[in-house]
């Protein structure tokens, strides 16, 4: 029988412990505890879903080839980590009598921590009247389209959005218009109809509800709005410019390497590593020789990088990576990032 974690609780994981609070409330929320008997497998080696497994308590046993490489125990320091985090599973985890554990959705997670972290753009400030922050950051979070916006563009997207209330009955975008603005759905519904020779009233195409998005098409295209989008209660809606939504929904200017680029580049002499996750993490595992300087103290920091050298900015997935990256290159930095991060390439040079 599963239950939900207690937010004190989550709160001790790493890299769950830079979540701000509000954030680690979310997250604890739409967090189970499971349960594993004897003998059952948590994940096995090979396994490429993006979940991140902590032990809460009882014994993990880590295999390769079948064989024990090393035995997490919930609440000692190594459960702190996520079990055997680099994807595909370069381990099978198996569970040694009754394990209790969580298993976390790895690309929310990540963008939490890279929405948390590229910025102090306060979610009070945009708050939806009458919800609570955490809900609307959770609603917009977990927004298929927004967590496919490139992390370094995160900032400036939350920034330029702009809060619309509606009432029950108001046209939002009308069919044979031009488009102007991409919507996110924060509190009420929508209808979305179009208009045939056969029906002027309209056919109905879909119900809209919180989280849905609509309006890329025609900004996409360049053509008309293709259909009807009508309030069918009291809402409120955050929209984009066309402007914005075409520069910020494309992938920013950045050099991508992949591992064996990068340790060229390292062994050459040519760049040096840098870490932007927690020191947590970093403690954990990283790069031989990298500087750690997590992305939420970039801005702080940034004046000990020196503006001569080249740096391989790297993270777990490519996404705080991408956006410490995005500042460092407004500012004059030369950087690659290294793409799929630690998650993909491992940690050995």
């Amino acid at each position: 029988m599963s239950s939900t974690i207690d937010v004190n609780v989550l709160a001790s994981f790493s890299p769950i412990d830079g979540l701000k609070k509000e954030n680690r409330h979310a997250l604890a929320n739409k967090t189970e505890v499971r349960e594993a008997a004897d003998g059952e497998y948590l994940f096995t080696e090979g396994d490429a879903k993006k979940r991140a497994v902590y032990v809460l308590s009882g014994a993990v046993e880590l295999l390769e080839a079948s064989v024990c490489k090393e035995t997490v125990v919930g609440g000692t320091p190594a459960a702190r980590n996520p079990l055997s985090p680099v994807l595909p599973r370069l381990q099978s985890a198996r569970a040694q009598g009754k394990v209790e554990y969580i298993s976390i959705d790895s690309d929310l997670l990540d963008v939490m921590l890279t929405w948390d972290q590229t910025g102090q753009y306060e979610v009070s400030e945009l708050r939806t009247q009458g919800r609570q922050s955490d809900d609307w950051m959770t609603i917009l979070l977990q927004t298929k389209a927004l967590q496919k916006i490139p992390p370094a563009n995160i900032q400036a997207i939350f920034m330029r959005l702009q809060q619309v209330n509606y009432r029950d009955g108001d046209v939002v975008i009308k069919q044979g218009d031009e488009g102007d603005y991409f919507y996110v759905i924060t509190r009420g519904q929508c209808s979305v109809t179009r208009e045939t020779p056969l029906n002027k009233d309209g056919i109905k195409l879909a119900e809209l509800g919180i989280g849905d998005t609509f309006g890329e098409e025609a900004l996409i295209s360049e053509a008309k709005r293709n259909a009807t989008v009508t309030m069918t209660s009291d809402g409120c809606l955050m929209r984009l410019g066309k402007d914005d939504f075409k520069r910020l929904l494309n992938e920013p200017m950045l050099d991508w390497v992949d591992d064996a680029h990068a340790d060229k580049l390292i062994a050459g002499g040519s760049a040096a590593w840098l870490d932007v996750r927690l020191p947590s993490e970093f403690e954990a595992g990283h790069k031989d020789g990298a500087i750690n300087i997590p992305l939420y103290f970039l801005r702080l920091k940034i004046n000990s990088l020196d503006t001569n050298q080249t740096y391989v900015v790297y993270c777990d997935t490519g996404r705080r990576s991408s956006a410490a990256a995005f500042i460092l290159n407004e500012r004059g930095y030369k950087t690659y990032v290294l793409k799929g991060g630690l998650n993909q390439s491992g940690l050995a040079d």
